[in-house]
Parts: structure tokens; sequence; C-alpha cells
């Protein structure tokens, strides 16, 4: 089987927490990281307005650094890990486009967003969040 560049993004992530990996990232939290995915954030959207194709794909990289950072610290307390943030996306994305990957009928973009509205608010009422 082909390693995958991902399957090596995680094996880079256990040795940077691993034993012999690096001591900051291994202090790091989930609060200590706010910051920086803020930044990360921002300078992500920077690139998008400047269309500078380069530039946005190196800011989605330190993004998925980010997401990555935080699922790591939150597999060494068993709290989940990659694997699982892949998981509740991928359903999320099959129930959010029923028009898709269900039986429903939307013939407009329009319509695409009424629905997404529409399963979001569900969905946040049964998890009992408010956003």
């Amino acid at each position: 089987m082909k390693k995958t560049r991902f399957i090596e993004l995680k094996q880079i992530f256990r040795i940077l927490n691993g034993p012999n990996g690096c001591p900051w990232d291994k202090k790091q939290t989930h609060k200590s990281l706010v910051g920086s995915l803020r930044e990360e954030t921002l300078e992500l959207i920077r690139a998008i307005k400047s269309e500078n194709f380069n530039h946005i794909k190196e800011e989605l990289g330190d993004v998925l650094l980010q997401v990555m950072f935080h699922a790591e610290i939150a597999s060494k307390k068993n709290r989940f890990d990659i694997e699982g943030v892949i998981d509740v996306l991928i359903k999320k994305l099959k129930r959010r486009h029923p028009h898709v990957f269900g039986k429903a009928k939307i013939r407009s973009s329009a319509q695409v967003v009424r629905n997404w509205k529409k399963i979001k608010a569900g969905e946040k009422k049964k998890s009992g969040r408010k956003k």
C-alpha cells in the first residue's frame, strides 16, 4: 500500500509529541493554541482576498496544522483523534447534502442554502448548542 502524505503527517505529529519529540509541542493545549488558530485563519483570509494561490496553499497548510494539533492534543487525552474529526465531517457532509447522497430533489443553489440552514438548525436544536 502506498504511503500517503496524510499518513506521513499523522506520523510526524506522533513523533513531535512522542518521548523524543518537541518539548514546546508537547506542552500545548487547546487554549494555548487559540491565538495561533485565529492568526492562521486571518492569514488564510488575506491570502484568499489577494488571490495568490501559492499563498493560499501555504495558509491552508497552516490551518491544517492547527486542526492536526488540536486533534493530537485530544488524542493524548483519549477524547478523539483526527480520524474521529474526519468521521464527523463525512457524516455531516452526507447529512447536509441529501440532494446528492439521499433522495431530496433540489434544483438551485438557493434551495441548497435554505435546506442546509434548515438541516443545520435541526442539528443545533437536537444537540442543544446555540451556535
